[in-house]
């Protein structure tokens, strides 16, 4: 039997995320290939539905329970969760390629002495080799790569690979109580937007562009996304323009998505934006430049005034709802 799988489960304010299952399924279905045994992670307090992982094969997962982990602390999480793959024999560690994710997975690489690649898009079990398939060139190929080290460190992209079906399985939670955990440095606050969604998980996103012309006509790209369900995403030259927070910026620089629509309202397509979202599964481009490069990767494009085809979008859809 190959060595043992660590997968990470992260959560955000008690709540798992959902590119953590998808995490899961990955580490589950990879182990099954290797006849090896999966051991998921979690650190925080108190996280609610850690049992729940058992739906898609994990046994056991180990809880580090703590309120100084409550809020993500680097050097402390790398730490214990390095410890738990010594002490448990897991080779290979499993994070979702989420922005504490993409954090995480190079610290940990670096105390198994592990060769890492990241934001995986698919992957593939040969001749007893893990291969890796992930974006080069601003997203314009894929690359296919195997980690030739003992242990192996590797993340995959929230929203590409499928969950499947949950079997209803429960999972045993093994809690370890931390009363004194060493921290480097410590979060002492967190701001956020309530109720809006994360573009990185999203399944729909609208994202405006410097077409819109200021701040004061984001309203149209919200209105719009309220109508869809969706996640409000920018470009780089809004979010350099200080319209909106980088949290909701796509591209290079920003978040990388995949969300099953992408609809991109007044945005040119410049390189760093779309190797952000071109592998998103359907791509709407809304822009009054015929020959802006986004209308390239689109799936359906519209030729016209943002300002008078979004009113009138959100209307239909509104329409459609009621």
């Amino acid at each position: 039997m190959s060595k043992k799988i660590l997968v990470f489960i992260e959560q955000r304010n008690s709540e798992i995320k959902k590119a953590s299952f998808e995490a899961v399924k990955v580490a589950t279905d990879l182990a099954a290939k290797q006849n090896s045994e999966v051991l998921a992670i979690a650190l925080g307090n108190e996280i609610n539905g850690l049992e729940d992982v058992g739906g898609f094969g994990i046994n056991t997962v180990k809880h580090y329970k703590s309120v100084d982990l409550e809020l993500y602390s680097s050097g402390a999480y790398a730490e214990l969760i390095a410890e738990c793959a010594l002490s448990n024999d897991a080779g290979t560690v499993v994070f979702a390629n989420t922005s504490l994710g993409k954090d995480l997975a190079p610290k940990i690489a670096v105390k198994l002495n592990a060769g890492i690649v990241m934001d995986s898009v698919a992957i593939k079990y040969e001749n007893d080799e893990i291969i890796f398939s992930r974006p080069v060139y601003a997203g314009k190929a894929l690359v296919d790569c195997k980690i030739n080290s003992e242990n192996k460190v590797f993340t995959i992209r929230p929203n590409v690979f499928p969950l499947g079906e949950n079997n209803g399985g429960k999972a045993n939670v093994d809690v370890t109580e931390l009363s004194d955990v060493k921290l480097s440095s410590k979060v002492t606050e967190v701001k956020k937007s309530e109720g809006k969604l994360d573009v990185a998980e999203a399944d729909i996103i609208v994202s405006g562009g410097r077409g819109l012309k200021g701040p004061e006509n984001f309203h149209l790209i919200e209105k719009l996304a309220d109508s869809l369900n969706a996640a409000v995403g920018a470009s780089r030259a809004v979010v350099d323009a200080g319209w909106r927070p980088h949290s909701e910026q796509v591209g290079q620089t920003g978040k990388t998505v995949s969300p099953t629509l992408y609809v991109a309202c007044a945005i040119s397509g410049a390189i760093q934006h779309l190797a952000g979202m071109r592998s998103s599964k359907y791509i709407v481009a809304i822009n009054k430049d015929k020959d802006a490069p986004i209308f390239q990767v689109a799936d359906y494009g519209i030729v016209g005034d943002v300002f008078e085809v979004l009113p009138a979008l959100t209307e239909e859809i509104n329409k459609l709802k009621n």
